[in-house]
């Protein structure tokens, strides 16, 4: 399903405005742009090698669902190419309003990598290549593909106009954040960890008055070396006002450091599953 949803991002929007990816998928959209080669058998063709490479690094079980990811999307796409071809799927193309473009094709690609992702697949290409690197040299997975991406979107410099690539960097940047709402949880929640006197009588009117669960952990003062229990709790955000004026109502010279935390799981939030 991620990799079908992504397909059709990529032609529906990206490709029919000429717009950009990094990547090996960028690659391949370069050299349609530029030849008229079909992505989906670049895309393949291009990762045949790393494929092999990866195999022999990485082992078999790391590269299983690199490989199904990368067949599957090769298929979706040469599916897309031919619903185009035959007039079944008309792609969206504009001459004026290319921010809304962007901001739809942010919005496509980043949930169908978002599906891929979350249940451990990958569209194989500078994935590849930045796992091999950081199994081989140490370096960062994250900033190796960082950098393979601006290398694409430097190149396509010199082959489409740079307005088209500064809508693509607005697209990239909202596929980021619909990647990380999969895989973090959409429900972003708030952990209060709270250093009082009363944390006994805090976690009590927690308890009661907002029905939430309290931990308490014993904890000693560095500089009193006394000893106390400290509060943590999680609630949702928009309780995050009426547990503070709990907080400051039953102790004004409480500590309280307030974090953010994603995908909560269990009672009270989302079920178990």
């Amino acid at each position: 399903m991620g990799t079908a949803v992504y397909a059709f991002g990529l032609h529906y929007f990206v490709i029919s405005n000429e717009f950009m990816e990094g990547g090996i998928t960028g690659i391949a959209l370069l050299l349609n742009y530029i030849f008229g080669f079909p992505p989906s058998l670049t895309t393949l063709v291009i990762n045949i090698p790393l494929f092999v490479l990866g195999w022999r690094v990485l082992g078999k079980s790391s590269m299983f669902y690199t490989i199904a990811g990368t067949l599957l999307l090769s298929f979706f796409l040469w599916l897309m190419e031919h619903f185009i071809r035959v007039g079944w799927i008309e792609p969206f193309r504009t001459e004026h309003d290319f921010f809304l473009v962007s901001a739809y094709a942010g919005l496509t690609l980043g949930i169908g990598l978002g599906l891929v992702f979350r249940y451990g697949g990958t569209t194989g290409g500078s994935d590849i290549v930045a796992r091999i690197a950081h199994k081989l040299k140490g370096w960062s997975v994250g900033r190796i593909i960082l950098f393979s991406d601006a290398i694409v979107l430097a190149l396509s410099l010199f082959f489409l106009p740079k307005e088209k690539i500064m809508y693509t960097l607005v697209a990239v940047f909202i596929t980021t954040k619909m990647i990380d709402i999969f895989i973090e949880g959409a429900y972003a929640a708030r952990a209060f960890t709270i250093i009082s006197e009363r944390a006994d009588r805090l976690a009590d009117e927690i308890t009661n008055s907002l029905d939430r669960g309290v931990t308490l952990f014993p904890a000693i003062g560095a500089f009193s070396k006394q000893s106390k229990n400290v509060v943590y709790c999680v609630v949702a955000r928009s309780e995050m006002r009426r547990l503070k004026d709990l907080v400051r109502a039953v102790d004004p010279r409480a500590f309280i450091i307030i974090t953010e935390v994603h995908d909560v799981v269990g009672e009270g939030f989302k079920p178990l599953s």
